[in-house]
């Protein structure tokens, strides 16, 4: 099965550690966190993968080789210039790498322990545009949250929400999709789109199948320093446990 890394991002609310040390490879438990990502990803079937790259791209193009110590097939896709998450997306599209298939796409800055062959079943049963992995999280103001009507399917999202917009019973997007060529044909030709701010809100503005999935496991954020400290915290204290 097919997945996409986005790990492309310069990380620079990181900063000085992402000054020599791509984001995806901070270090978690000593190893670096991209290693959580392949195990998990290979766990669940996921062993046909392409990472984008952007910043310091031979660091992790030489920690990782063609993936075959890690279990996978793995492939690169450079980025000279970034194109946006979804924007990433159809520049992988045109080397040919999907060959018409549904896949998964994982934000890279994530760690994630939880039941993504959960979430790949659901998609692949019900056959949305694209099926988002949710959890429950605070602090939403910095974060994505989605709402779901009763039949599970997306209502509402907002990305970065201000304090007005946070609704009752919100979800957090967890940065992890199932996709499929539907949607991936409304990518524009151009531009930096991303799917948060851009695709999920025009998809659900022309009524197209967005479906949320509540992912069973746990997801800590690496995106800035507090957040990055609180997750080697946490697993340090074997409150996370790693895939």
């Amino acid at each position: 099965m097919k997945a996409v890394i986005l790990a492309a991002g310069r990380g620079s609310r990181l900063r000085p550690l992402t000054d020599h040390v791509p984001k995806p490879m901070i270090p978690i438990s000593g190893r670096p966190l991209l290693e959580h990502t392949l195990r998990l990803l290979s766990n669940h079937g996921f062993d046909d993968l392409i990472i984008n790259l952007h910043h310091l791209p031979d660091t992790i193009r030489s920690h990782f080789g063609d993936g075959r110590e890690f279990g996978v097939r793995l492939d690169y896709a450079h980025e000279p210039q970034l194109q946006g998450t979804a924007g990433a997306i159809r520049e992988i599209d045109r080397t040919g790498f999907f060959e018409g298939q549904d896949f998964l796409v994982y934000y890279g800055d994530n760690l994630i322990n939880a039941d993504l062959s959960a979430l790949w079943n659901q998609h692949l049963n019900e056959v949305p545009d694209a099926t988002i992995g949710l959890v429950r999280m605070p602090d939403p103001q910095h974060r994505g949250i989605v709402g779901l009507d009763e039949t599970g399917h997306v209502d509402r999202l907002i990305e970065r929400p201000t304090p007005e917009e946070v609704f009752d019973d919100y979800y957090i997007n967890a940065g992890v999709y199932g996709m499929g060529q539907r949607l991936l044909e409304t990518i524009p030709a151009t531009g930096t789109p991303d799917f948060a701010a851009d695709l999920f809100p025009e998809a659900l503005q022309k009524k197209r199948p967005l479906v949320g999935h509540p992912l069973r496991g746990q997801l800590l954020s690496t995106d800035t320093p507090e957040r990055y400290r609180a997750t080697c915290e946490q697993v340090a204290a074997g409150h996370f446990t790693l895939p």
